[in-house]
């Protein structure tokens, strides 16, 4: 597992799809996770610090968490397959350890306003070199 911080967002020009750019924290390795405009509009809120006059989704889920006293631990990018990334939600709620299965898109804007850390599996950056882009994964 690597940990990998939120490098920023950018527009794929070929599909004109957002795409999320993850790097590693030395800046050595990057990957790109194409999403929707909604996710890609999540996480751009959380990453400009703009509020809402009402919760957001991933509001509302921190907000629960907070309110059940659980607590994200981390979110991990954990597979990629048929062009599709996948990812888990580890929470803690007291000894209770939970794994929620989840996009990559929601998983990073639920870490990003939870200030959870943020892991990709290295199989995941290495098969994301051979990604099929003319069919990117929102």
């Amino acid at each position: 597992m690597i940990e990998m911080k939120v490098e920023g967002l950018t527009l794929d020009p070929l599909t004109n799809m957002p795409i999320i750019i993850l790097k590693d924290l030395t800046g050595s390795k990057a990957l790109p996770i194409w999403v929707g405009y909604f996710e890609a509009n999540a996480i751009a809120l959380e990453i400009e610090k703009i509020s809402t006059p009402r919760p957001m989704t991933h509001d509302l889920i921190k907000s629960l968490i907070d309110n059940l006293n659980a607590e994200v631990k981390r979110i991990l990018v954990n597979q990629l397959k048929d062009n599709t990334f996948y990812a888990v939600i580890s929470i803690v709620h007291g000894d209770n350890k939970m794994s929620i299965d989840s996009r990559p898109s929601d998983a990073i804007a639920l870490a990003l306003r939870t200030k959870a850390p943020i892991f990709v599996e290295e199989q995941v950056i290495e098969a994301a070199k051979n990604l099929d882009i003319s069919y990117p994964d929102k």
